[in-house]
């Protein structure tokens, strides 16, 4: 009986240290001889420029000032309380009902059509699919300028934001879900820590993005365990980033998760092997 109770001994050490999850798997940025740094010491930018495709909702909104024949463009920033303004803005509808989207600014904003263009009234069709938000802007200023005095109105145009998506299993059911960042720019890391982080069962080296481009959806894999991520452009969250989160192969059975959930379960294996021998060897 010793005998066997050594032999079982040696087989789940060796299960157990194999399940067990080491800090490499859970460390954020760990350093590698791959990252890129400049002469100065310091990661460069490798920041995407947003390019707008169809079905995006943008929102315009032209300051003016209060007087003379402004009325088709007239601002809501300059509107006095109560009146009805020409400019769309969105309000701080949330999508905490599950259903996504900030309805508010759906019925208002400025839709890319199936031509890839916008129609503002007093304007008309506009450009916008492949182009930045920069270069639109700069095109709705020059015909706005055709209808009042140059530097006597401000076009500004905008997202909602941006708006990105996270997809996990059962246990990250928290993280999961539609997420907005009122920001110009965002970092993966940055969006993870506004939404609580990660745990333990999700695989760092295995995150999946997809980004919407005018041309279709990239799919792109990133490892958050290296620091050389930083020089990807998917280290950069676009607006309609879709990120997967992928669970690691031991921890969909129940190994892995934290050293005692471990070792119970080496010593539950233990006591069934020996239940199932002692069963098997009075028959």
């Amino acid at each position: 009986m010793k005998k066997i109770y050594k032999n079982l001994l040696f087989l789940t050490i060796p299960f157990l240290l194999s399940s067990c999850i080491s800090t490499k798997d859970v460390r954020y940025l760990q350093p590698n001889e791959s990252l890129v740094i400049n002469e100065e010491g310091l990661v460069p930018y490798n920041l995407p420029v947003y390019r707008v495709t169809k079905n995006d909702m943008l929102n315009l909104n032209i300051v003016t000032t209060p007087k003379g024949d402004a009325a088709q463009f007239y601002s809501t920033l300059n509107a006095p309380q109560g009146s009805t303004a020409a400019g769309t803005t969105a309000g701080n509808t949330g999508s905490g009902n599950g259903q996504g989207g900030n309805s508010n600014f759906y019925f208002n904003g400025l839709k890319v059509d199936s031509n890839g263009d916008i129609n503002i009234m007093g304007i008309g069709f506009i450009k916008a699919e492949g182009r930045t938000i920069e270069e639109i802007t700069q095109e709705i200023q020059t015909k706005v300028n055709e209808n009042f005095v140059e530097g006597k109105s401000q076009v500004r145009l905008n997202t909602d934001g941006i708006t990105y998506y996270i997809l996990g299993d059962v246990e990250t059911t928290e993280l999961s879900g539609e997420k907005k960042a009122h920001k110009n720019t965002l970092t993966i890391t940055e969006a993870l820590a506004m939404n609580g982080g990660l745990n333990r069962t999700v695989d760092r080296t295995n995150v999946v993005i997809h980004r919407k481009l005018p041309e279709g959806i990239k799919i792109a894999k990133i490892d958050l365990t290296r620091e050389d991520v930083m020089n990807s452009p998917y280290y950069w969250v676009q607006n309609g980033d879709e990120i997967f989160l992928n669970t690691r192969s031991k921890n969909l059975n129940g190994l892995g998760k934290d050293p005692i959930q471990t070792l119970t379960t080496g010593v539950s294996v233990i006591t069934t092997a020996l239940s199932i021998y002692l069963i098997l060897s009075r028959l």
